[in-house]
């Protein structure tokens, strides 16, 4: 019966708000330390930047702390999916002030030459457009169906054609909880201490990167993503995630556009 609520627009629209409101209260109650943020203020005093924003999906809650959206900061798009979850989130992303994309991952099929399921391809698509305008866009490498904390190589496909950079970001609070779900979603607590944590930018693959060369890159992303991650989890005192042991498979990739 949830599930069939949670796929009426309205219910959707209602919830997503009020988890708005939730991420705004922690945002602006929480006593904030910043590390490195100085790696994000040159893509923030640029209206044109171009670049993707890497978060992992367990820590997407307050994700919107650690961009600018001010007069001059370049607009970002988050890709989401269009799962009901996904109609959910995306309310609670704009009434943070986040734009979205909707859209999966497109699933390529053994024998197939074409990417294929909801919307992936056209999500794509949408996403360089938004990038040529001089857009920045946030994805989760890890999302929507994990494993946790290891990065696909869909994010690399999009920074190699655009020729953008990848920033990773993170974030982590003393008082939360972390919920039993395939991403471990970090879900914090408003009126205590949090550190917001930027990653060193990662340049993207050449244009005629070749197989090696885009796994390094996505080796240095999951890894910089995972470094940060523990970091912000030892400085609040709290257990850290870990990520899916490395033997689980990753689902199929995207064919590029």
């Amino acid at each position: 019966m949830f599930k069939a609520l949670l796929g009426n627009p309205t219910v959707q629209m209602l919830i997503g708000r009020a988890i708005g409101a939730y991420m705004a209260l922690v945002a602006v109650t929480t006593r904030w330390r910043r590390i490195n943020q100085a790696a994000a203020e040159p893509f923030w005093a640029d209206p044109a930047a171009r670049l993707i924003i890497a978060v992992w999906h367990g820590r997407f809650f307050v994700a919107h702390k650690l961009w600018a959206f001010g007069a001059g900061a370049p607009k970002v798009k988050f890709l989401i999916s269009r799962s009901r979850d996904g109609g959910v989130v995306t309310h609670a992303a704009r009434s943070v002030g986040v734009d979205v994309v909707r859209g999966s991952a497109a699933k390529q099929r053994k024998g197939d030459t074409g990417a294929q399921q909801k919307g992936g391809v056209g999500a794509t698509f949408e996403l360089l457009r938004h990038i040529e305008d001089g857009g920045a866009i946030g994805m989760t490498p890890d999302g929507p169906r994990g494993p946790r904390m290891r990065a696909k190589m869909g994010v690399i496909q999009i920074a190699r054609m655009a020729q953008i950079p990848l920033l990773p970001i993170t974030w982590a609070t003393r008082w939360r909880v972390v919920l039993n779900s395939w991403d471990r979603f970090s879900f914090p607590f408003p009126f205590g201490a949090g550190v917001l944590i930027w990653g060193n930018p990662i340049p993207p693959p050449p244009p005629d990167a070749d197989a090696a060369e885009m796994e390094r890159v996505r080796v240095q992303l999951e890894n910089e993503l995972n470094r940060i991650t523990a970091e912000a989890d030892r400085m609040m005192g709290t257990v850290v995630v870990e990520p899916a042991p490395t033997q689980q498979k990753q689902a199929p990739e995207p064919a590029s556009p």
